[in-house]
């Protein structure tokens, strides 16, 4: 396809954060951390502004030329690695986000309890794409460059989809599921996939 991608920095952030905030705001996890669709309007970018932040910092941020599709990428060591300033990320991030809503705490944590751990891999947190531009292969075209790293360097890659139909995508991109699906409560399900490296 030819998509020309390159790696984002700190002067992306209104721009990745936009494209985020555009894909994922009726997305079912979304809707789940944010059911109030009044309230998911107002902080919904403020969710997607903490992990753009995050992924900068633990990984990396990958963005189309043209501003149109993002995907954020966190680095994983093999041995689980304590916080800095204590397992605290989570209430921050409520903090931060919307302080009178404990999902916000506790998707962290859910996603947290579900993440494989004991190897090196690269963890594909979320890929967005701007609505207008989706079904073009923008967002596989993001992954797909990193994947093609992983292969060369034998690393594994993990995601969680947060939709029924993304895992069909990721299949194509060589992920499988990786258990059973984990329902939300009262809520969605989530598919955590795994991706071997191809030799």
């Amino acid at each position: 396809m030819g998509v020309r991608t390159r790696r984002a920095e700190q002067s992306d952030a209104v721009a990745a954060v936009r494209i985020l905030d555009a894909a994922f705001l009726n997305d079912p996890v979304s809707s789940w951390v944010l059911p109030d669709e009044a309230r998911r309007r107002e902080v919904h970018h403020l969710l997607m502004e903490a992990f753009f932040q995050l992924s900068l910092t633990e990984g990396h941020v990958d963005i189309t030329e043209d501003g149109s599709a993002v995907a954020l990428w966190i680095d994983v060591p093999a041995e689980r690695r304590e916080p800095e300033g204590g397992d605290d990320g989570p209430a921050r991030l409520r903090a931060f986000v919307d302080p009178e809503n404990e999902r916000v705490e506790q998707i962290a944590h859910l996603t947290a309890a579900i993440h494989p751990h004991g190897r090196a891999h690269a963890y594909l947190w979320m890929v967005g794409v701007a609505p207008d531009r989706q079904g073009e292969g923008l967002g596989a075209e993001l992954i797909t460059s990193v994947l093609e790293r992983c292969d060369r360097e034998g690393l594994p890659a993990y995601l969680e989809a947060s939709s029924e139909r993304s895992p069909r995508l990721y299949r194509r991109l060589g992920f499988a599921p990786l258990g059973d699906p984990v329902r939300l409560p009262d809520g969605p399900l989530m598919y955590p996939m795994w991706r071997e490296p191809k030799a």
